[in-house]
């Protein structure tokens, strides 16, 4: 049999979620479709906690979602009385006078204010003996500056995307989890969804599959999208250790290169464990490839390269280690359009890393697009025209 739908969405990670979520609020007949059963720890969307910022100093295009989606995690915990988003605070920090780069952008930390500064973002700035003595967790510090938003803080990813889901089916989506898509088919009236649980067919598709979106769609997005794999760390902390919960999520670029930097979470309440995680570029690897197991030689080098003498009372014991991966564009930026060969299919995807805290406001920019053809965020930093496609 063949179900049919105004829109399926194949994929329900962050944005997969978020949209299908977004259209069952406009009263749109939808499908989300995922090959596991979200929320799962096989894509880009786990690992307990997931930093979120309002000052994007990748740039400012990103600003719309970021607010809006902090707008729409309040929205959620109102609507399920879950809680989804720790506001304690934000910290970035870069080097006062060498270079650095994050995410392929130079001077991260002042990029981060100059944003603040255009969308009258609470923040302060800081420099290296402010920033020893307002957060006694870091150390070795010399030159750094500092930027401080005390909006921003962390959001619990599995909760956010269950939360969306439960939403979605109240207002009457459906899901397909544990369900393969074999094949996405655009025609001129339509889309044709292919499963291994039968057909969809659908008069729009979204496609938010993270990893596995390059392989289902075909060229051009195996030139565009690659995968990395990535480790998150969680580190025991020692007895008295000067980190505690009401401190802030932290970025710190300590180098030259996009890899010369860390992030981190205090401790959840009553927990005695430090979660951290850097980022690789170099590596590439494939949504079926990945591999899930985590060294503990991994863990030792994320110890001695990023954390020894820079955050206290940090053990060298590893508790935890998990994998996930990241799909990555040229230009570490986001897609966000339509289809080059059908109008019917949106692309959203890849989100390169820093997707997490927009992901609410995409799927109701997305939500908004499809069922009106307009869309309140300006959605051209994110087209595919900015990549040389033949």
């Amino acid at each position: 049999m063949t179900e049919r739908v105004d829109v399926a969405v194949v994929g329900l990670g962050a944005m997969g979620s978020a949209v299908l979520h977004q259209l069952a609020k406009r009263g749109c007949a939808a499908v989300g479709i995922d090959r596991f059963r979200p929320p799962h720890d096989l894509g880009s969307s786990h690992g307990e906690t997931r930093i979120t910022r309002q000052a994007v100093g990748e740039g400012a295009a990103y600003v719309p979602f970021v607010s809006a989606s902090h707008r729409i995690w309040r929205e959620l915990e109102t609507a399920t009385g879950q809680r989804l988003f720790e506001s304690c605070g934000a910290l970035i920090m870069g080097p006062g006078t060498r270079p650095s780069s994050h995410h392929g952008k130079p001077d991260f930390a002042r990029r981060s204010m100059a944003v603040a500064r255009e969308f009258a973002i609470e923040h302060e700035c800081l420099d290296a003996a402010s920033l020893a003595a307002r957060f006694p967790f870091l150390a070795g510090l010399t030159d750094e500056v500092g930027y401080f938003e005390p909006g921003g803080g962390y959001l619990y990813p599995e909760r956010c995307i269950g939360a969306q889901l439960a939403r979605a089916e109240a207002l009457g989506a459906r899901t397909m989890p544990d369900t393969e898509v074999l094949a996405i088919e655009p025609d001129a009236s339509g889309v044709t969804i292919r499963t291994q649980a039968g057909t969809v067919r659908a008069d729009r598709a979204v496609v938010a599959a993270g990893a596995w979106t390059a392989p289902l769609l075909g060229d051009p997005f195996p030139r565009l999208l690659t995968v990395r794999r990535q480790v998150l760390h969680w580190f025991a902390l020692e007895k008295g250790a000067p980190i505690t919960s009401t401190d802030p999520v932290f970025i710190w670029m300590h180098g030259t290169g996009d890899g010369d930097y860390f992030y981190g979470f205090p401790p959840l309440e009553g927990d005695g464990r430090l979660k951290v995680a850097t980022e690789q570029y170099r590596v590439p690897t494939s949504a079926d490839a990945i591999v899930r197991e985590v060294e503990a030689r991994e863990s030792e080098a994320m110890f001695d390269v990023h954390l020894s003498g820079r955050i206290g009372g940090v053990s060298r014991h590893a508790v935890k280690a998990a994998a996930c991966a990241y799909t990555v564009t040229p230009d570490q930026g986001f897609i966000i359009d339509r289809h080059p060969d059908s109008e019917r299919v949106t692309v959203v995807s890849a989100c390169s890393g820093h997707g997490f805290k927009h992901s609410a406001g995409i799927g109701e920019c997305v939500a908004e697009l499809l069922s009106t053809g307009h869309a309140t965020a300006d959605l051209a930093p994110f087209a595919l025209a900015r990549f040389r496609l033949h």
